[in-house]
């Protein structure tokens, strides 16, 4: 299928690694501009230079901490000023602790907030006059816990939940400008997120990370963890001109390990 991505211009938070840095690298795949952003300059020129020959787009970045207002910003002109304007906001955000709701301080709810919504908010806003001279596509990266609360996991459970009340409510709001607005949320897929979070589980029961890994596996029906590139092609899809008529809605991408409806 051709996504029409030739020429489109994409902003993608959080991609110095794990599902950030695949999806930058299937939208360069398929012809689009890439600005890279995260904290972390390092990571940001050496993901650079390996996603610099994937395609015909050009890869930039800058490094933004998502909870500074001015980063973020900075970020959004610095993509309109390199590319000439945006036609992708790909939001995205390390994930919050572990812990259950006794364990958590106002610290860590704030801090939270800040990192898992408030940066999205403020991401879209920044971005909207941009996307609103012709149209574009907003896709929020959340988690599985937006259908099925993970235990242990309060914070993500609830600031993810938020982003969908969020991008529901910006679905209509923006459609009049040609801007459609998705929820992708991950289950198991194989980054370092998910390694630390089996981490934690593993000391939590004293038993190995492995084991800890086969017990999740058996509650997935595919019976394995997802790659991120798997992960990558479904955002790719809802941010190309493929996807013409879907807004509002949210997509797990977790090998039927939800068993909500």
């Amino acid at each position: 299928m051709d996504y029409q991505l030739q020429g489109k211009n994409a902003i993608v938070v959080a991609s110095s690694q794990g599902l950030g840095k695949a999806i930058a690298a299937e939208l360069l795949k398929e012809g689009a501009n890439v600005l890279l952003a995260s904290r972390d300059e390092d990571k940001l020129t050496a993901v650079q230079t390996e996603l610099s020959t994937l395609g015909k787009g050009k890869v930039l970045y800058t490094a933004a901490d998502v909870k500074n207002p001015a980063d973020i910003k900075s970020m959004v002109e610095k993509a309109a000023a390199e590319f000439g304007k945006i036609d992708i906001l790909v939001n995205n955000a390390g994930g919050p602790p572990a812990g259950s709701f006794e364990q958590m301080t106002d610290d860590d709810w704030q801090h939270s907030f800040e990192l898992n919504l408030l940066s999205y908010i403020r991401t879209i806003r920044e971005s909207l006059p941009y996307l609103k001279e012709q149209g574009g596509k907003i896709i929020n990266i959340a988690s599985s816990s937006i259908k099925e609360p993970i235990p242990g996991l309060i914070l993500s459970n609830t600031f993810r939940t938020a982003i969908i009340g969020l991008s529901k409510t910006l679905a209509e709001e923006l459609a009049p400008h040609g801007i459609l607005i998705n929820t992708v949320a991950p289950g198991r897929i194989a980054t370092d997120r998910v390694r630390h979070l089996d981490e934690v589980n593993a000391q939590k029961k004293g038993i190995s990370v492995e084991e800890v890994e086969e017990n999740v596996k058996k509650n997935i029906p595919l019976g394995r963890y997802g790659k991120p590139e798997e992960f990558a092609r479904v955002v790719t899809f809802l941010a190309s001109d493929a996807n013409s008529y879907m807004t509002g809605s949210a997509f797990l991408v977790d090998g039927g390990m939800v068993k909500s409806i």
